[in-house]
């Protein structure tokens, strides 16, 4: 197995007392391990999940595990499959918060069965990219008066997969525009999750033209193929299938949650000059075009359907989309 990539230990020597911090889907996985390293350096971190026990669960976990950090944390309700609780979410925060620092889109989900969310968009789509579009679009105004107030850049990290560009037997993602709902045609539940996944890299994509680097620096992340609770509907939910799925996770080239974190962590914490806002940072993954080198950061993501008027388009579509709902 490739030796997973890991942030510079200097990265993890910075101070972030006084910076803000969300993180979507913090109270697992990867998402609970970017909270763990940005809460010990001393960040004020805000875990934004739909279940409060596993949040408060978290909370406790990563405080216990980090007894020396000068930072703090908070939970606030956020359901992605809800439009109006991601509306709730940033009002709730904005009463609390005067800055924000840093929009860490970590949450998703992955190749579940067909259903809708509440406010009737397919499941993956909705929840992975719509919602996330939503919470992006009401915290870029903060984000950017951050920016201007501390005179560095905040930034916007949305989590991808190497799956935006494709996978074995599905050929290269691509977005449905006639159909993003999967409502014409027959529902296949990886080619939707492709779908999702490409609409998180255009969104920062997209955020880096739109809006000053100076004030503003976005990047899409393929964490790595992370033993996570992700794939619980890759299989069977039943006694065998948890033991084929463990079986899976300890196999392979499955990395740590701890490993899926550091793509992220390097998007935090790396000094601004050195980044390239728009661009897609890679754990090491199998990508169907053979020069796009597997790993480094960054990796230009190796999908034709990347162009500059899909992006446009996807950021126009779902402009309408949350207007709407």
């Amino acid at each position: 197995m490739p030796t997973p990539i890991r942030c510079d230990p200097k990265l993890f020597d910075k101070d972030l007392q006084g910076q803000v911090i969300i993180v979507t889907g913090a109270n697992s996985g990867c998402g609970l391990e970017t909270t763990r390293q940005l809460y010990k350096q001393g960040a004020t971190v805000i875990l934004a999940c739909r279940n409060e026990h596993k949040a408060k669960n978290a909370v406790e976990d990563v405080s216990t595990s980090c007894p020396d950090s000068k930072g703090k944390l908070a939970y606030l309700h956020l359901d992605l499959s809800d439009l109006s609780s991601v509306r709730a979410f940033v009002k709730e925060f904005t009463s609390q918060f005067n800055r924000l620092d840093v929009l860490v889109n970590n949450a998703g989900i992955m190749a579940c069965p067909y259903g809708k969310t509440k406010d009737g968009f397919e499941m993956q789509f909705g929840c992975n990219h719509l919602a996330h579009f939503l919470l992006f679009q009401l915290m870029a105004p903060i984000l950017i008066k951050t920016a201007e107030e501390t005179g560095k850049p905040s930034r916007f990290i949305s989590l991808s997969s190497c799956a935006a560009s494709a996978m074995i037997g599905t050929g290269y993602a691509a977005i449905d525009f006639d159909d993003l709902n999967s409502e014409e045609k027959k529902y296949d539940k990886m080619t939707a999750y492709q779908q999702s996944k490409l609409c998180n890299y255009l969104l920062a994509f997209e955020a880096s033209k739109k809006y000053d680097t100076s004030k503003l620096i976005s990047s899409s992340v393929h964490p790595g193929w992370v033993r996570s609770n992700l794939d619980q509907h890759m299989v069977p939910t039943n006694f065998f299938g948890d033991i084929i799925r463990k079986l899976f996770q300890f196999s392979g080239n499955m990395i740590s949650a701890e490993d899926g974190a550091q793509t992220t962590l390097f998007c935090v914490l790396n000094d601004a000059e050195d980044m390239e806002s728009g661009e897609f940072y890679s754990q090491f993954g199998v990508y169907k075009d053979k020069e796009a080198k597997a790993g480094g950061w960054p990796l230009k993501l190796p999908n034709p359907n990347v162009t500059d008027d899909t992006a446009s388009k996807l950021w126009e579509v779902s402009v309408k989309l949350v207007a709407e709902s």
